[in-house]
């Protein structure tokens, strides 16, 4: 078994506090606060800041999560390996989505996978593309859905192209009857998520010339539907993330097109872990079946 200080120190982490991650452990506050004073005496430096609201991480902290993370990873594959040696397909897989693949693919991929393997525990932690970037990428995450470009550290795979639309209200029409130009989106607020404006969305506007000034932000893809059907601005939203979105209003694509990349992020340790193995291989098979052409990643694997 790895340490168990590296398991305290990976509830910390998880849970923001120790009275929080004593409970995840079924162990005492005062056992986790001795666990983490003992390795951070171990190590030469701290790696927690304490406060009353709870704990973050120190800059060295952050530097060892992966570490740590990775050895605990580690173990996990093992006893996986081993179950599958003695004939059980068992072990656990953590999946990060934003909120348009939560809602359009995993319920079917989830559905498909545990059907083939009902004692694999399956987690989703649901958040944006950059956070579940970097959890994959610190193991806290097995395998994650993100765009395009990512950052090195993690094994990555293309999988679709998503369409970016402008979103209008019904009594908006443009000149064209067709897409969107310049002419009939100037001087036009968007209404658009905070996280999306450094990503595909930023390029498709600022090639429209729609300034920082013309924009409002909303919480979720829904509310910027909703806005939009009550006429307070124009909405920017990829295809996926319209697919299940309810509202009276009109989609166009824009005269010049923009798209955003799908990709797939997966640990570099826990790639090869059975369990994510089994995953990916459903994911991809799913993908493939529903795109066909369309669809950039790895065939399915038997």
């Amino acid at each position: 078994m790895a340490n168990f200080a590296y398991q305290v120190f990976a509830a910390v982490v998880s849970e923001g506090t120790f009275a929080q991650a004593a409970s995840e452990l079924n162990v005492t506050p005062s056992a986790v606060s001795h666990s983490v004073s003992q390795l951070e005496k171990e190590l030469g430096f701290p790696l927690f800041i304490r406060s009353r609201s709870g704990v973050e991480l120190t800059s060295d902290g952050q530097a060892v999560l992966p570490v740590i993370q990775g050895i605990l990873n580690l173990e996990d594959q093992l006893h996986q390996v081993a179950d599958n040696i003695n004939g059980l397909a068992a072990g656990r897989v953590r999946i990060g989505a934003f909120s348009s693949v939560s809602t359009n693919w995993l319920p079917h991929i989830i559905r498909a996978f545990k059907k083939q393997y009902p004692q694999v525990e399956v987690e989703v932690m649901q958040g944006g593309f950059n956070e579940i970037t970097e959890q994959v990428r610190n193991g806290t995450i097995d395998i994650g859905f993100s765009l395009l470009p990512v950052a090195p550290g993690v094994e990555v795979e293309p999988l679709l192209q998503d369409r970016i639309y402008c979103v209008t209200p019904t009594t908006f029409a443009p000149a064209s009857g067709r897409d969107v130009n310049d002419a009939d989106i100037a001087g036009k607020r968007f209404i658009l998520q905070q996280q999306d404006y450094d990503r595909d969305t930023k390029r498709a506007l600022d090639r429209y010339h729609v300034s920082a000034n013309s924009l409002t932000y909303s919480i979720d893809d829904q509310s910027i539907l909703s806005m939009v059907e009550s006429g307070l601005g124009l909405g920017i939203l990829p295809e996926l993330a319209l697919n299940k979105l309810v509202g009276a209003v009109n989609t166009y694509p824009f005269s010049e097109p923009f798209a955003r990349t799908l990709c797939l992020v997966v640990n570099q340790t826990q790639a090869h872990a059975p369990s994510v193995v089994r995953m990916r291989r459903e994911i991809e098979r799913y993908l493939a079946s529903e795109y066909g052409s369309l669809y950039l990643g790895k065939k399915p694997r038997n």
